[in-house]
């Protein structure tokens, strides 16, 4: 039977439905919860939070894909009572946004020490949880090269999921050549990985998408609603229209097999105030509209939304 690891644990890939394959429960650097300034109690992220889920689930979303890496306010006993009180599949990562973001313990440990600890969380689970991760997180650092650690992560992350059979996502899809070569020298599939943000405003010019999608990956346009007509725009917004033709260009040029969308919003900013209105529902409240009105049909749809997240995130076992 075809699985997908949840937080309330594995279920048939036909039930994931309508999936929002990159997107934050609460996401926030090392630290931020320190910061009294931007701290939270489980009271004020609950009331932030299970609103936008439930709505998700009311306009027909099924499963939430958490990006949140080791170090960033991954907490997936809350993310347990999350999918219990919304009837919202919740699907944990193992592994880091970035190598900048992975703290000094982890980031001074080897490739196989990592590869133990990603595998650990894949197969027994996260912590004492009981819950396994479902998927591989990986980035590039600030600066938009992969540094030493980030090749390290990604090295045992290729590791870990020829082992388990779990796919990876990337934060950012720059920098993609050392990237590649590493999957392949670890025997890894590039149609098992998801390069991510490659729409976003700050990686255009440097993300090779139709070169990365020809190789077999697949490509992620995960930064919906972070658009420069917002009142205070993040610095890696960009303009409605160009994000949403970037992506249109791409389904109508052969590739919508290796594309997969979603927002990458936070339903409850940790360290940080967030991007005001933006959440998980503007995928279904701007873009699934705008690509309506694009021209694109009902069954394109499905694929981005349904079936695409569906073969990717099987456990390929």
């Amino acid at each position: 039977m075809s699985r997908v690891n949840t937080v309330l644990g594995p279920i048939p890939t036909e039930e994931l439905g309508f999936v929002a394959v990159h997107e934050h429960i609460g996401y926030g650097m090392p630290g931020c919860e320190l910061d009294t300034k931007w701290w939270k109690t489980p009271e004020e992220r609950y009331e932030e939070t299970v609103p936008k889920l439930r709505r998700f689930h009311e306009y027909g979303g099924g499963t939430f894909v958490d990006a949140t890496g080791i170090c960033n306010g991954r907490d997936v006993d809350y993310y347990k009572s999350l999918a219990a009180r919304t009837g919202v599949h919740i699907v944990a990562c193992t592994g880091f946004v970035g190598g900048d973001t992975a703290l000094a313990f982890f980031a001074r440990a080897s490739v196989e020490y990592l590869t133990r600890q990603f595998v650990h969380e894949i197969t027994v689970g996260i912590g004492d949880t009981g819950s396994k991760a479902g998927i591989i997180k990986v980035g590039v650092s600030r600066g938009f090269r992969m540094t030493d650690l980030d090749k390290r992560i990604y090295r045992a992350a290729a590791r870990a999921a020829v082992t388990t059979g779990v796919p990876i996502f990337t934060h950012l899809a720059v920098d993609s050549e050392p990237a590649i070569d590493i999957f392949r020298e670890e025997g890894l599939s590039l149609d098992r990985v998801l390069f991510g943000h490659a729409d976003d405003g700050v990686s255009q010019g440097k993300v090779r998408d139709t070169e990365i999608a020809d190789q077999g990956g697949r490509i992620g346009f995960d930064t919906f609603g972070y658009d420069l007509e917002l009142p205070d725009p993040p610095f890696w917004g960009r303009p409605r229209k160009e994000r949403l033709d970037h992506l249109l260009r791409f389904i109508r040029g052969g590739y919508l097999d290796r594309v997969l969308a979603s927002a990458d919003a936070n339903c409850s900013p940790l360290g940080w105030p967030g991007v005001k209105g933006h959440t998980v529902n503007y995928l279904f409240e701007e873009l699934i509209p705008d690509l309506r009105e694009a021209g694109i049909d009902e069954a394109t749809i499905t694929t981005l939304f349904v079936d695409n997240p569906a073969s990717f995130l099987t456990i390929q076992s």
